[in-house]
């Protein structure tokens, strides 16, 4: 599906040789990154309800944009992050390697979109042609001017051995182009046009220890900017979009930034990475089949993903936004107007492909849509329940049945860790588990936070709802009643059981500044009439 775009992986002067890619199994390793790399590469791209007059499709391109530097520093140099949601005009991925061999192979497959202006034109009587916003030919399809995009790809090779000796680079840009389709019945034509893209990618290893090393990779945007006062929608048109690298090799070995086997997590920290997040790709192994994570390849993108990302065996296409959940997005995709689906047709081939699989979806296959449950495990000997705790009612309905909530309370229950009674606003310092944490939660480790209440789930478990102590916008998220949330074992309290607690922070005073409208007090983004 992708185009191909540069050449293999050349490598710098002082380097004689490099590895040649092969079709052995680090290739089909990174193959199988397909479907998560796909939904990086198109996350955002266009947004329900796919039209061109959508306002939230009038500002695109979110995540891992790399615009040209002059462009990106004319106020300023710009302030690294792990998450790719800022513009910048570098990548840098940094990550540690396993490999027994220096002649082993390390493959690098950088993957972006190219900007593509789809620009309509009318046929004029001399027989010149006039740019349009919109245009109907002689079929009656309409036509929309819109800005596409075009999938590219770079793989780049070489030995261990071969970035030891110093960095090598190679070019990942792509060409200009212009292609021109006629219109049917003479009504005009489309012209897509794409500017050159100027980029360049270069990899190197750092010796850790035995067998060990710290591989960098860094992706600039060598391109200058015409006007680096220009408004960013002209910028763009030399960017790369989504960019994104996955990682793979013969012989070598990545280790989890997220969940590093215990001898490792002192060089896991001293790994820098700006503007992209690696983790593991792949399956995921059985859980209790060592310490630590490791695992044969690695996808870097700008979007903060845990180890082993999957799409949802359920999900029968990309609806361009992960965020969203498949079966409403489906439903209100199925209640556009013919008016709005001929308009979303228009304004982009992949908006017409989704119309058209929402609108032969087969039932069985919506039915999967609803919901799975994927945290069951197999049931195992019959183990006695251990005793309820003192403060537990004896003999409580099952959550389904009248009663079962009966004398829980969120804001006055408590839970004991360490032997510390936590409830409603306890102290305590955030300590997620470092396997199975959700990737967010990593990021808030160490921090102090305040318990805003207790929850028992209809599972059994009891979980701690908590703001973090120094979020400039704690009393807002605690206003609105959206925390963060961990498990007793992921906690750590702090100061005396019986210390006198902060002001109530599940419902404290109303904020100053205006309170935004919900969803349902205006209407949907892109519309005048409020309709769903």
């Amino acid at each position: 599906m992708s185009d191909r775009a540069g050449g293999r992986g050349t490598v710098c002067a002082a380097v004689a040789e490099r590895a040649e890619p092969s079709d052995g199994p680090a290739v089909g390793g990174l193959e199988q990154l397909g479907a998560v790399a796909d939904a990086v590469l198109y996350e955002g791209y266009l947004l329900y309800p796919y039209r061109r007059s959508s306002a939230k499709n009038r500002v695109r391109w979110q995540f891992g944009v790399l615009l040209p530097r002059d462009w990106v520093e004319a106020d300023g140099p710009v302030v690294p992050g792990v998450s790719g949601s800022a513009d910048s005009w570098y990548q840098r991925t940094e990550c540690l390697v396993r490999a027994r061999r220096t002649d082993a192979a390390v493959r690098v497959r950088m993957r972006y979109l190219q900007m593509q202006h789809k620009q309509v034109e009318a046929a004029e009587a001399d027989g010149g042609h006039r740019a349009v916003e919109s245009l109907r030919d002689a079929a009656g399809t309409a036509h929309l001017t819109f800005d596409e995009a075009v999938p590219r790809e770079v793989d780049l090779a070489w030995s261990v051995a071969e970035l030891l000796r110093g960095p090598c680079a190679a070019d990942v840009g792509a060409p200009a182009g212009e292609e021109t389709e006629a219109l049917a019945g003479g009504a005009g034509r489309v012209v897509r046009r794409r500017p050159e893209v100027r980029a360049r990618t270069t990899v190197e290893a750092e010796p850790l220890g035995e067998e060990l090393y710290r591989l960098r990779v860094r992706t600039e945007n060598t391109a200058g900017a015409p006007d680096v006062r220009a408004v960013r929608g002209d910028a763009l048109r030399q960017a790369l979009i989504a960019a994104h690298t996955l990682l793979g090799g013969d012989g070598v070995e990545f280790v989890s930034l997220i969940d590093p086997p215990a001898g490792l997590r002192e060089q896991v920290r001293g790994c820098r990475n700006a503007f992209t997040f690696p983790v593991l790709g792949g399956e995921a192994p059985p859980a209790g089949t060592g310490t630590g994570a490791t695992g044969s390849v690695m996808l870097s993108a700008p979007i903060i993903l845990p180890d082993h990302p999957r799409v949802a065996p359920e999900s029968p296409g990309d609806l361009h936004d992960a965020g969203e959940i498949d079966e409403i997005l489906t439903l209100r995709t199925m209640l556009l107007t013919d008016e709005e689906k001929a308009e979303a047709r228009a304004t982009d081939p992949r908006a017409a492909q989704i119309l058209d699989r929402v609108d032969t979806m087969p039932q069985e296959v919506f039915a999967k849509l609803h919901g799975a449950i994927r945290s069951l495990t197999p049931a195992g000997p019959a183990q006695q329940a251990p005793a309820p705790e003192a403060d537990a009612p004896a003999g409580r309905p099952a959550w389904w049945q009248e009663g079962g909530d009966d004398g829980l309370s969120p804001t006055t229950d408590t839970v004991l860790v360490d032997g510390v009674p936590l409830g409603k606003g306890s102290p305590v310092r955030l300590r997620p588990r470092g396997r199975g944490a959700d990737a967010q939660d990593m990021f808030l480790a160490g921090r102090n936070a305040h318990v805003a209440a207790v929850f028992h789930d209809v599972d059994g478990s009891v979980h701690l709802a908590v703001t973090v102590d120094d979020d400039p916008a704690a009393e807002l998220h605690g206003w609105y009643g959206r925390f963060h949330y961990f498990r007793p074992d992921e906690v750590e309290p702090l100061g005396r059981a019986d210390a006198p607690r902060p002001a109530d922070p599940v419902h404290p005073s109303r904020p100053q500044s205006p309170r935004p409208l919900r969803p349902a007090d205006g209407p949907e983004e892109g519309r005048s009439d409020g309709r769903p």
